[in-house]
């Protein structure tokens, strides 16, 4: 079983946009983080998120590089304040690999739970289009790696060696 939490890129004000969609650089590093994954080949049951757009547009743009053999769905319980344990519970008790493309501080409480057991632990501090895999191999959720958009070199910029 297999989790990947995914933080929505920079997302607009309330007052330039009251959806609060992605900015253009804040999709640009979901779209860039998306190209650096695909890659690897990584494959996902299903891809949920929030029924935030921000959280939509993160999905539909990671899903680039992903295969997600369910899709990619809205999902009850993601919004940025609520209870974790519920998430939890589902995951383990369906056995799935999934992508959660979502928000602060649900994501980070989310991590801090499966890991340690305590939800204002804070044990992985998530930046926007920030990647964080863990895994359950059955034995308990232990984390594989964390990948933040500035350590992933931008397509467009020359390569510096």
């Amino acid at each position: 079983m297999t989790l990947y939490l995914v933080r929505h890129g920079e997302a607009k004000s309330k007052d330039e946009d009251p959806q609060r969609r992605l900015t253009d650089a804040g999709a640009r590093e979901v779209e860039k983080m998306a190209a650096f994954l695909q890659p690897l080949g990584l494959r996902v049951d299903a891809i949920w998120h929030s029924g935030k757009a921000r959280s939509r547009q993160t999905a539909e743009l990671m899903a680039a590089g992903f295969a997600a053999a369910e899709g990619i769905t809205a999902h009850d319980g993601l919004a940025p304040n609520d209870p974790v344990a519920p998430v939890k519970e589902e995951l383990e008790r369906s056995g799935r690999s999934v992508l959660i493309a979502g928000h602060l501080p649900f994501l980070e409480r989310l991590a801090s739970l499966l890991l340690t057991g305590d939800a204002d632990a804070r044990a992985f501090p998530l930046p926007c289009a920030g990647v964080l895999r863990l895994d359950n191999p059955g034995e308990g959720w232990v984390p594989q790696w964390m990948i933040t958009p500035a350590a992933v070199p931008d397509p467009s910029e020359p390569d510096p060696t």
